[in-house]
């Protein structure tokens, strides 16, 4: 704290407010916090008292050193947004741990574990599901901690049921609390969880993370933290707070790496201002109030393309290397916390501009890029964009309950469950069975696309294993890896991506013809080599 606040603080105490900091009455907390008690008076919270979400509030009057406790509860907003909140955590119909490598999945193996090699998604790549268990299944799926953390009643933990949040430790237990070490506990798991994954599930530790998970004296973690002390400290998943500021009620973003890829430099890459229609206006604000910087940004209204982004994108979030080896630390380098923030047709050049590796193929040695879940940036420029629909129009639509009144429902799942709010809304001359019937044909017709770009990298593989064995010259070898390259990142894109046929069909079209026209070439290249090979001997 400043000197300057220090002496409001002071002259406040001075003053003679004697009143409890629990009761409504804002006078001892707008002393020293103005700003946000200006924010708050004009707002629709006016009347929530500080003592709402904050706890502690004497004992930091009594001593500014002692901070108050911040709830981060969503229960909390529940209490008068009960429609929001029940919706919010609805659970669907998903079970979990539904592999994307089943036959009928995304990423069907033999071939994607034949792609991604040794990677740490092929322990366990699961579908996602609802928004209330975000945090829960990430704790425990195998790829992430090692089979640390199990839930306290083993497979019954499917039966929790939906329309309310629940605290991560009460359903969650820690089988190896005597130690912090990040390591297998248990086989066929891995230990790819990081400080950064965070993030993106909780808004539980945003006071005690400095701007991008920078390492600076006062906040508590950083990206290069042990995560399971990380995690351990996360109890809730999607905040309230991600996308609505409890002061202002304004429309906000919280996530680090989303307000650095929106704050960039007018020539850096964004296709938010390059391709997003009616974009909204940002503000961007230091809210570090603890000695080092925390930024939230604002907006002049509410963009869901925007507050989706916080998570459903592409990012670098883990250590890696650069093209020529040498290794991207989590705590010294921003790109282990960092969001392209392009779509399919610029992403492999982005990453070949800033440098960045995720692993090495086993057997081809191609340096590849491990993608996520790059959905928004997929969605900006298309033709449903074009036309003005935002995320909340397909999938968190206006509902009318049965007193006629209206809320939107931030359930957050497929338009196919309210089909005459979302589609028919637009689409008024036809019915639900036509769209259900639309949706069904772009989807086999992508997937169907999908699984021949597959079939081509297959090719390309038999061809290296070939090449290899033929002790193909490396140069031969090299050139073949790089197309290799631009095969993966343009079909492991799509298996990343969620509701692709829908979001922009012609983009992956575009896509996964440049992934099968790179294998073929490669794998040409190759047989050819092997050819000559042969002829020498």
């Amino acid at each position: 704290m400043n000197r300057h606040t220090q002496l409001l603080m002071l002259a406040a105490l001075g003053l003679g407010f004697t009143m409890s900091a629990s009761a409504a009455d804002l006078a001892k907390c707008t002393s020293c916090h103005g700003t946000i008690a200006k924010d708050h008076a004009g707002a629709a919270h006016k009347d929530v008292a500080c003592s709402t979400c904050h706890t502690g509030l004497d004992r930091h009057l009594a001593d500014m050193k002692t901070r108050p406790t911040v709830s981060f509860d969503p229960a909390a907003c529940g209490a008068c947004h009960t429609d929001q909140y029940k919706s919010l955590f609805a659970a669907g119909e998903r079970p979990p741990r539904q592999s994307k490598k089943d036959a009928t999945g995304p990423g069907p193996d033999p071939f994607f574990d034949r792609a991604m090699g040794t990677h740490g998604f092929t322990k366990e790549h699961d579908l996602p599901r609802a928004h209330v268990f975000m945090a829960i299944d990430q704790f425990i799926v195998d790829r992430a901690f090692g089979g640390r953390f199990q839930p306290k009643d083993g497979w019954l933990y499917p039966t929790l049921e939906g329309g309310k949040s629940y605290k991560v430790w009460d359903v969650l237990k820690d089988n190896h609390p005597e130690t912090n070490e990040h390591k297998r506990f248990k086989a066929g798991t891995a230990v790819a969880g990081n400080a950064v994954c965070w993030t993106c599930k909780s808004s539980d530790l945003m006071l005690d993370w400095a701007y991008m998970g920078d390492k600076v004296e006062g906040a508590k973690f950083h990206r290069g933290s042990n995560p399971v002390e990380v995690v351990r400290s996360v109890n809730h998943a999607l905040n309230c707070n991600f996308c609505h500021d409890p002061h202002t009620t304004q429309p906000r973003i919280i996530r680090d790496a989303l307000i650095d890829a929106m704050d960039r430099d007018e020539k850096g890459p964004s296709v938010y201002r390059d391709q997003a229609t009616n974009p909204v206006k940002l503000t961007v604000k230091d809210a570090g109030v603890r000695g080092f910087t925390r930024k939230i940004a604002t907006m002049d209204r509410a963009d869901s393309r925007l507050m989706c982004a916080q998570c459903h994108v592409e990012y670098a979030g883990n250590p890696g290397t650069t093209p020529d080896g040498k290794p991207v630390k989590m705590a010294e380098s921003r790109l282990t916390n960092h969001f392209p923030w392009v779509n399919a047709d610029d992403i492999e050049a982005h990453y070949q501009k800033i440098g960045f590796v995720d692993f090495v193929h086993p057997l081809t040695g191609a340096k590849l890029v491990k993608l996520q879940h790059p959905d928004v940036e997929t969605y900006l420029g298309s033709t449903h964009d074009k036309a003005g629909a935002t995320c909340a129009s397909c999938h968190m639509p206006k509902v009318k309950k049965a007193d006629g009144t209206t809320y939107t429902n931030h359930w957050a799942t497929s338009p196919r469950h309210y089909m005459k709010e979302t589609c028919l809304a637009c689409h008024t001359d036809k019915t639900e069975a036509q769209m259900n019937a639309t949706i069904d044909a772009m989807h086999g017709y992508y997937t169907g696309k999908l699984r021949e770009a597959e079939s081509r990298m297959d090719d390309m593989f038999n061809a290296f294993e070939l090449a290899i064995a033929m002790n193909v010259p490396e140069a031969k070898l090299e050139e073949a890896r790089k197309l290799h390259s631009t095969a993966h990142i343009n079909w492991e894109y799509w298996t990343a991506v969620n509701g692709a046929w829908f979001h922009n069909p012609d983009m992956a079209v575009r896509s996964l013809e440049k992934c099968a026209n790179a294998s073929m070439k490669a794998a040409k290249l190759l047989r050819d080599a092997a050819k000559e090979v042969n002829a020498k001997k």
